[in-house]
C-alpha cells in the first residue's frame, strides 16, 4: 500500500545567499526505508522535529522526496496527481480547522465527496439519471458520517467544540472511503470519551474493512492500545521497525528517540520479574501481580 524506498526530503531557503544560490537548511529525513501492506495499523513514534509530519505529507504526495522514492498503491508520488494519490489516501491534519472551510458541517462533508465521487459512472441509462445516482450516493454516505459521529449536519463547523471540528475533519474524510487513512495526531486536545470516540471508529474500518492505518501519534497509551507495528523517528532517520509492544519495551531505543513508555508499562520494566516483561495495561498488572504473588507463596 505504501513503500519508502531511500526517500529522503530537504527545505530549500527561498532566500538566496552569495549570488543566485539557494540555501539548502539541512536534510529533514535521510535514507528511510518501509513498507506498509494493506490492512496493517501503523503508529509512528518520534520526538518534536524528528520529521513525523514530513513523513506524512510525503505519504500522500503534498511533499516529494529530494532522494529516493515514495511509493502509493506501486505509484511513484513524483509522477503521478496529488489528486490521483488522494482517491486512494485520506489524510487527517493535527489541527482540524486546517481542514474545514464551509458554513454547516452537512456542506463539509459533501464538499469532501463532491471530488472523491467526481467522474465515477454508474449502470445509469442517461446523464440525468447518472446525476441523480450520485446525488443520492453523496447525500447517503453524508448521512452516514453524520450517524457515526452523531454530528448535527446543520451546525457551522467552527462553532463545535475542539473534538467536535476534530470529528468533523475526520468524518470528512472518513466519507470518501479511503484505502489509506494518514491521521497526523488524532486525538490531540480531545478529552477521554472523545479519544475512545474516534480511536473505536479508527479501530473498526482497520479491522472490518481493512482500512490500512498510518497515525502519528504521541500518546503512547493510545500506541499501545491500538497500534500493532510501531516506526520511530529520531533526528530524521528511522531507527525502529517492529511489533508495537516490543518497541514501547526496548529501553534504549526510546531513550534515542526522547520517548518515555506507558505508565504502566514503565512500572512493569521497574518491576525486574519475568512475569511483568509483557504488561501494558491495568487488567494485565492485576493479573501479573496475582501471578507473582502465588508464585512467591507457593
Amino acid at each position: 500500500m505504501l513503500k519508502f524506498e531511500k526517500a529522503g526530503f530537504s527545505y530549500q531557503s527561498q532566500k538566496p545567499r552569495r549570488g543566485n544560490k539557494a540555501i539548502d537548511s539541512g536534510s529533514v529525513l535521510k535514507d528511510i526505508s518501509f513498507e506498509i501492506n494493506p490492512g496493517e495499523f501503523i503508529v509512528l513514534l518520534g520526538e518534536n522535529g524528528a520529521g513525523k509530519s514530513t513523513l506524512c505529507k510525503l505519504a500522500n504526495g503534498l511533499l516529494k522526496p529530494t532522494t529516493g522514492r515514495v511509493l502509493v498503491a506501486g505509484e511513484d508520488t513524483r509522477t503521478i496527481k496529488v489528486s490521483r494519490i488522494a482517491r486512494k489516501t485520506g489524510f487527517l491534519f493535527q489541527n482540524p480547522d486546517r481542514q474545514l472551510c464551509r458554513n454547516t458541517v452537512r456542506e463539509e462533508i459533501l464538499f469532501g465527496l463532491e471530488f472523491a465521487l467526481s467522474g465515477i459512472t454508474s449502470g445509469a441509462k442517461s446523464k440525468a439519471q447518472a446525476s441523480e445516482e450520485l446525488e443520492q450516493e453523496k447525500k447517503r454516505r453524508c448521512q452516514e458520517m453524520l450517524d457515526l459521529f452523531r454530528l448535527d449536519g446543520d451546525r457551522d463547523p467552527f462553532g463545535l467544540s475542539r473534538g467536535e471540528r476534530q470529528q468533523c475533519a475526520l468524518a470528512t474524510v472518513l466519507a470518501r472511503r479511503p484505502e489509506l487513512l494518514i491521521l497526523d495526531e488524532p486525538t490531540t486536545g480531545l478529552d477521554y470519551r472523545e479519544c475512545v470516540t474516534i480511536m473505536d471508529i479508527i479501530v473498526k474500518l482497520n479491522s472490518s474493512e481493512s482500512t490500512t492505518v498510518f497515525m502519528i501519534t504521541h500518546d503512547m497509551e493510545v500506541a499501545a492500545d491500538f497500534g500493532k507495528r510501531a516506526l520511530v523517528l529520531s533526528d530524521g532517520q528511522l531507527i525502529g521497525d517492529g511489533p508495537v509492544r516490543e518497541i514501547l519495551k526496548n529501553k534504549p531505543l526510546l531513550d534515542r528517540a526522547s520517548l518515555l513508555p506507558p505508565q504502566i508499562a514503565s512500572l512493569a520494566l521497574r518491576m525486574n520479574e519475568k512475569c511483568f516483561d509483557n504488561v501494558f495495561s491495568l487488567d494485565e498488572m492485576s493479573a501479573a501481580l496475582e501471578k507473582n504473588v502465588s508464585g512467591k507463596a507457593i
